[in-house]
């Protein structure tokens, strides 16, 4: 059993992972099926404490560390930052994302707040690449990830 069901189910903990859809390849027929976007990365809503006993049980968890930090200190995402993070995810049918080495300047556009719809109160850019007709917002968790999102024109508001 995979480790994020292990969590989810047996120790009851909430956990979210960033999915992409893929096309591979099974028994001769090319196949649509969802995928880990990092593969060894996966999120918990925990504490360390209640954490420890279940990284050191289960063999194919691990702690990421926050760079240049203290020793080994874990990275730790803030609850509001994450519940935005998912929101966006969940309120999309087709999110993309990105690592921060792939987003450029010039990829971030203007400021924005969403008023209305899914994504009410959500303040963000538009992802600003050439040729790109829908409006995008781009959601991130600093340092870490990014997800860009389709949204309505209707619900923006320039800041």
């Amino acid at each position: 059993m995979p480790a994020y069901r292990q969590l989810s189910e047996s120790c009851g903990l909430q956990v979210f992972i960033p999915m992409r859809w893929c096309l591979t390849q099974k028994k001769g027929q090319k196949i649509r099926e969802e995928v880990p976007f990092i593969r060894d990365l996966l999120f918990v809503r925990s504490t360390r404490e209640a954490l420890d006993p279940i990284v050191e049980r289960i063999r194919t968890l691990q702690y990421r560390y926050v760079k240049g930090g203290g020793y080994c200190q874990p990275l730790v995402v803030r609850d509001d930052d994450m519940d935005r993070f998912i929101a966006a995810v969940a309120a999309s049918h087709a999110p993309e994302y990105y690592l921060p080495s792939e987003i450029t300047p010039g990829m971030i556009g203007k400021r924005v707040r969403i008023i209305g719809g899914p994504l009410n109160g959500h303040e963000g850019n538009l992802l600003s690449i050439r040729g790109l007709h829908k409006k995008k917002l781009l959601v991130d968790l600093p340092g870490l990830l990014a997800v860009s999102v389709e949204v309505s024109p209707d619900y923006l508001q320039l800041l």
